[in-house]
C-alpha cells in the first residue's frame, strides 16, 4: 500500500508541472525545479587507469565498480534507441519527470492495490544511480535507494534541475555509463565486454536489445548463467518496442527475433590479482603502495585509496613492457612457479627511478588457495600465487640478505675517503679482523673471521681484482682501513634502510658492524637496484618512482610530489667504481687490471655492452644476488626461499645473473647507445697492465678457454692467473654451467 500511497503523492505533486492543462503558472514550475546546494548531484565515480611506459598498454584499472565510461558519438545509436524503446519511449518528450507516465502508473497500482508500473524517466534513473554511486556512507546509499514518497519526489525534483542543466544527449550518455547490466558491469562499455566481448562500438541490434532488456532486472534476465528463455523473451519484447518508437521496421524486427543469444563472457579485469597479466600484479601493487603514501591524493591511505578507485586518473606508468617480458621469460626459463625458490628482479633507470619491471616465479592473485607445501591433495605443492610484496618490500617482507653486493658500499666508501683503485692488500685465506663476532667458520673465537670462496684468491688484490673475484680476505680489511660506520653511512646515501630489529641495533653501532661488508643486512631487490643506478648515473640517486605522468578525466596533468633527484657521491668516485665493477661482467676495466677471472664474465656477451656489477651469496648459500647495470638501466635479481630463509639455493645461486643479464639486454636492444666514462681520478699507479682489447674481453682474462690473462706482479703463490684458473669450464662453484658455462660463485 506504500506504494500506492507514494505513486498518488507523486501524481499530485507532479500536477502542477502538467502546463499544456493551464494548472501552473511559470513562477511556480521554476520554483519547483529550482535545485538546492544539497541536492545537487556527485560526481558518478570514474575508474583510473594504469598504463605502462608505451601510454597505451594497460596494466591495470581501480574501480569501485567495474565500469568503462564511453562518449556519446561511441554509443552506437541502435543501443541508444534500444534502451529508450525498453525504459522511457517519451524520453525526447519530456522535462525530466513524465506526468503522463505518472498519472498512467497511478491508476494501474490502484487498480492493483500494488506497485504493478513504476514511472521513472531515464533522467530519474540516471539521477537515483548518481545519488547511489556517489554515496559515501551506508545512511547515504539506503536513502538513495529507499522505496519511500520523500526520495521519489527528491528524485523527481533533481531530474527536472538536471534537464535545465544539461541536454538530452548528454542525459542519455551519462545514463548509459553508470546503470548496472548484471554481472559486475557498470555502464554500457563495461557491459559489452562482459557479455559479448566486444567494445561497445561493435554490438549489433540483437546485442544492444539484449542488454537494454537487462536494466529491468539482470539477474531475471541473465543470458549467461541465468534462465535464457526468460533473457530471450525480454529481449525480444525490447525488439518490438524499438518498432514501436520507430527505431527499426517490422521486417529487421522479425528477422532479429529469429537469432538465438550468443554470447561471449569474458571476467571482470583485475580477477587475477589486480592486473591485465598476472605477471603485472607484483608491479601494480607497487603502484597501489607508492600512491597510498602520496600526500597530495589525501589526508589518510586510505582516503587516497577511495580517490584512485573513484578519480577517473589516467596514470602512465614506467613498466617497460619489453624488459618485464624479457625478464619473465628469463625468470621462467630458469624457474618454474612450482618451486619454493623466489627467483625475481628489479630493474630502475638510472637518474630518474623509474622502475621498468618488477618480475618473479609467482602471480600476485588474492587467492592463495592452492598454495604450500604439498600436503598429498591434488593441485597442492605448489606456490603459484602470493600478496607479499617480494620485491620492492612492506608488509612482513623485509627483504633478503645481499651477500657480497654489499662490497659495493665499503668501496664506495673508500673511494669516497681518498682511497685510490690500486689500493693493494695482501689477502690471504682467512683473515682475523679486528671486529666481534662470527659464528661458525667465520669466527677465530671472539673474533669476526671471514674467509675466502676458493684458497686461489689469496695473494695482493687491488680494488679491480678484489671485486671482480669477490674477494672477502681484501674486502675485510678494506672495510677496517676506512671505518665500517662509513660504509654503512655510504649504504644510506645510496638509499638502504634497515628493517629489522637486529639491522636497526647493529647501524645504531654501525663502527662495529664488522660483516657488513659480507651483505649480511636485509634488503629489497628495488632497494638495491637503485642503489647502484646511482653509479649509471655518474652519483646521482635518484628514489624509486612507478609514476611518469598522472591526468584526470579532463586530460589536465595532476601535480604531484616528485623526488628530487640527489647527488650523493661525486661523479669521480661513481667513475671509479663503475671501472672495477666492469671487471665482475667480463666487460673489463678501463684503467686497470681485473686480475684473471671473475664471478660473472659471461654478463658482458649476454648483454652485448657495457655493462657493470657484483655477484652475491650469503653465508650458508641461503640466498644469491645479481645487481648489474648497463649506462641505461640498473638490475637487481635474487633468489631465496621466502618463507624458509635456512633453505640453502645451493647450485641455484647462478639463476639471477641470468635473469638481470637478461634483462639488461633486452633494455640495450631498445637503445644499444651509450658507454660508462673511464675514471682519471681515484685510479692510483694503475698497478697491473691497463684494458687495450675490446668490450666484452677486458684484461680479466677469458675463463672459459683458461687464458691466465697477463699475470698480477704483485700475486704471490696461487695466483689465480695460473693454469688451475677457478674460471675454468669445469669451474666447481657452478655445477649446472651457469651463464653460458662460464659462471663462479663468490
Amino acid at each position: 500500500m506504500t506504494g500506492v500511497i507514494g505513486g498518488l503523492v507523486m501524481a499530485l505533486a507532479m500536477l502542477p508541472l502538467v502546463g499544456g492543462t493551464g494548472l501552473a503558472t511559470k513562477a511556480g514550475a521554476d520554483s519547483f525545479t529550482t535545485t538546492p546546494a544539497d541536492l545537487r548531484l556527485p560526481p558518478p565515480p570514474k575508474a583510473s587507469t594504469l598504463y605502462a611506459s608505451d601510454g597505451t598498454t594497460v596494466i591495470t584499472t581501480f574501480y569501485d565498480q567495474y565500469r568503462v565510461d564511453i562518449a556519446s558519438e561511441d554509443i552506437p545509436q541502435v543501443m541508444k534507441d534500444a534502451i529508450i524503446a525498453a525504459e522511457d519511449q517519451r524520453f525526447y518528450e519530456h522535462q525530466g519527470v513524465d506526468p503522463k507516465g505518472v498519472l498512467r502508473s497511478l491508476v494501474a497500482n490502484l487498480a492493483e492495490g500494488g506497485v504493478t508500473q513504476g514511472a521513472s524517466t531515464l533522467t530519474m534513473q540516471y539521477v537515483r544511480n548518481a545519488l547511489l554511486y556517489g554515496a559515501t556512507t551506508p545512511e547515504e546509499a539506503r536513502e538513495a535507494t529507499d522505496q519511500t514518497p520523500a526520495r521519489k519526489l527528491r528524485e523527481a525534483r533533481l531530474a527536472l534541475g538536471v534537464e535545465k542543466q544539461l541536454d538530452k544527449q548528454q542525459i542519455l550518455t551519462n545514463y548509459l555509463n553508470i546503470t548496472y547490466f548484471g554481472h559486475g558491469a557498470y555502464g554500457i562499455g563495461a557491459a559489452a565486454w562482459v557479455y559479448f566481448g566486444k567494445t561497445a562500438q561493435e554490438i549489433n541490434l540483437a546485442e544492444a536489445a539484449t542488454l537494454a532488456a537487462l536494466v529491468q532486472s539482470p539477474t531475471a534476465y541473465d543470458p549467461i548463467a541465468g534462465d535464457s528463455a526468460a533473457a530471450k523473451t525480454r529481449r525480444d519484447y525490447v525488439i518490438d518496442q524499438m518498432v514501436v518508437t520507430g527505431a527499426i521496421d517490422q521486417a529487421t524486427a522479425d528477422k532479429t527475433k529469429t537469432k538465438k543469444i550468443k554470447t561471449d563472457p569474458r571476467a571482470i579485469p583485475n580477477s587475477s590479482g589486480g592486473a591485465t597479466d598476472p605477471d603485472w600484479g607484483f608491479f601494480a601493487d607497487y603502484f597501489t603502495q607508492w600512491w597510498q603514501q602520496q600526500s597530495a591524493f589525501g589526508g589518510t591511505p586510505d582516503e587516497r585509496l577511495n580517490l584512485l578507485r573513484r578519480g577517473g586518473y589516467k596514470i602512465v606508468s614506467t613498466l617497460d613492457v619489453g624488459v618485464q617480458n624479457a625478464a619473465d621469460e628469463a625468470t621462467a626459463a630458469q624457474l618454474g612457479k612450482d618451486s619454493p625458490y623466489a627467483l625475481g628482479s628489479v630493474t630502475v633507470e638510472p637518474g630518474t627511478g623509474y622502475v621498468r619491471n618488477m618480475s618473479v616465479n609467482r602471480e600476485y592473485s588474492t587467492d592463495l588457495s592452492d598454495n604450500g607445501p604439498n600436503t598429498g591433495g591434488p593441485g597442492k605443492g605448489t606456490y603459484p600465487a602470493t600478496t607479499n610484496p617480494l620485491l620492492s618490500g612492506g608488509g612482513s617482507v623485509s627483504g633478503y640478505q645481499a651477500g657480497s653486493t654489499f662490497k659495493m658500499f665499503t668501496m664506495l666508501a673508500a673511494l669516497d675517503a681518498g682511497m685510490t683503485l690500486d689500493t693493494t692488500i695482501y689477502s690471504p685465506n682467512k683473515y682475523k679482523s679486528k671486529y666481534y663476532g662470527g659464528a661458525g667458520s667465520s669466527a677465530c673465537g671472539e673474533m669476526y673471521c671471514p674467509s675466502n670462496d676458493s684458497p686461489s684468491m689469496t695473494g695482493n688484490q687491488t680494488m679491480w681484482s678484489g671485486f671482480g673475484k669477490s674477494v672477502n680476505t681484501y674486502f675485510i680489511q678494506l672495510e677496517e682501513r676506512v671505518g665500517a660506520d662509513k660504509a654503512v653511512a655510504m649504504a644510506e646515501r645510496l638509499g638502504i634502510t634497515w628493517k629489522t630489529t637486529v639491522d636497526q641495533t647493529q647501524a645504531a653501532s654501525a663502527a662495529d658492524w664488522g660483516s657488513f661488508t659480507l651483505g649480511v643486512a636485509d634488503v629489497t631487490p628495488l632497494e638495491m637496484a637503485a642503489a647502484y643506478a646511482t653509479l649509471a648515473a655518474d652519483g646521482i640517486y635518484a628514489t624509486p618512482t612507478p609514476v611518469v605522468s598522472i591526468s584526470d578525466g579532463g586530460g589536465t596533468d595532476v601535480g604531484f610530489e616528485r623526488p628530487q633527484a640527489k647527488r650523493v657521491i661525486s661523479a669521480d668516485v661513481a667513475r671509479a667504481a663503475t671501472d672495477a665493477a666492469r671487471c665482475t661482467t667480463g666487460y673489463g676495466s678501463a684503467a686497470g687490471y681485473c686480475g684473471g677471472w671473475s664471478t660473472a664474465p659471461g654478463v658482458s656477451g649476454t648483454v652485448g655492452g657495457p655493462v657493470a656489477g657484483k655477484t652475491g651469496t650469503t653465508e650458508n648459500n641461503q640466498a644469491g644476488w645479481f645487481v648489474g647495470f648497463t649506462p641505461h638501466l640498473a638490475v637487481a635479481s635474487f633468489i631465496s626461499d621466502p618463507d624458509n630463509p635456512n633453505n640453502a639455493v645451493d647450485y641455484r645461486s647462478h639463476m639471477p645473473t641470468d635473469v638481470g643479464a637478461r634483462a639488461l639486454a633486452a633494455s640495450w636492444q631498445q637503445n644499444p647507445t651509450g658507454s660508462f666514462t673511464a675514471p682519471t681520478k681515484l685510479v692510483g699507479d694503475k698497478t697491473g697492465t691497463p684494458w687495450t682489447g675490446n668490450p666484452g674481453t677486458g684484461n680479466g682474462g677469458d675463463p672459459g678457454n683458461g687464458d691466465p690473462g697477463n699475470g698480477d706482479p704483485s700475486s704471490g703463490p696461487g695466483d689465480p692467473g695460473e693454469p688451475t684458473d677457478p674460471g675454468e669450464p669445469t669451474d666447481p662453484g657452478d655445477p649446472s654451467g651457469g651463464l653460458d658455462g662460464l659462471l663462479r660463485r663468490d
